[in-house]
């Protein structure tokens, strides 16, 4: 099997406006994965374009649009109108989804019960399971009391993303939305779920759950990081 160039999108040197991925056509630094990868390219449409994925795809891309006002003004009269609360309502309901699981980190157990309310204000059967499902003490996963965030309990309940996705999977839960789950154990319940899902908010104990913030202020505040973590 030939190796491919490793894809490195996020560095890509051109402006938006030229790339290839943008209209089919234009620029493209080596290794483009639309470029170098059309056989998977195909494959990758086939399995959007199909009746089980299909309608999903499409419903997500016209959520896409319907997240602005101005469009039939050009690009650059666009005009953002909906938080991620009201697209998640929106796009369930043009799923004709009935049911939703909200798993929660019960660090966000207000912002959960908040959600919660939106979600069945909105019509929608809602399973939310807490990360801490199940009451199962971090011994079982060898954890010492010197590395559980309170070393001097004699029980520190595990978070639980796994029973969580079974949770909402015995629920029969038509789409999930995650909130607050710490790095790892989201990926745990993605693997486990049996339905779609999203994510509403991502876990950034120091950030207010902001993780952009970082980011955005990488050229002062978080300049450190332009140097290997110890």
């Amino acid at each position: 099997m030939t190796e491919i160039p490793l894809p490195q999108c996020a560095l890509c040197p051109f402006d938006w406006s030229e790339r290839f991925c943008r209209k089919g056509k234009g620029k493209a630094p080596k290794g483009c994965p639309s470029l170098t990868m059309r056989d998977v390219g195909k494959d990758a449409l086939s399995r959007t374009t199909s009746p089980q994925l299909g309608p999903f795809a499409k419903a997500a891309s016209l959520q896409e649009a319907a997240c602005y006002t101005g469009r039939e003004a050009g690009y650059e009269a666009l005009h953002t109108v909906k938080p991620r609360i009201v697209e998640i309502v929106e796009f369930a309901r043009r799923m004709g989804y009935t049911r939703l699981g909200l798993v929660f980190c019960v660090g966000l157990r207000k912002e959960a019960a908040v959600v919660h309310e939106i979600l069945a204000t909105n019509g929608f059967e809602v399973a939310s399971v807490s990360c801490k499902v199940g009451g199962v003490s971090k011994s079982v996963l060898g954890i010492e009391p010197a590395d559980q965030v309170d070393p001097g309990a004699g029980h520190e309940t595990m978070c639980n993303p796994v029973l969580q996705a079974l949770v909402v999977n015995m629920a029969k839960t038509d789409f999930n939305v995650l909130l607050g789950l710490c790095v790892g154990h989201d990926s745990l319940f993605f693997k486990h779920a049996e339905a779609m899902g999203t994510v509403l908010a991502v876990k950034d104990r120091v950030l207010g759950h902001n993780p952009l913030a970082a980011i955005h202020q990488y050229d002062s505040y978080y300049r450190y990081l332009k140097k290997p973590l110890p």
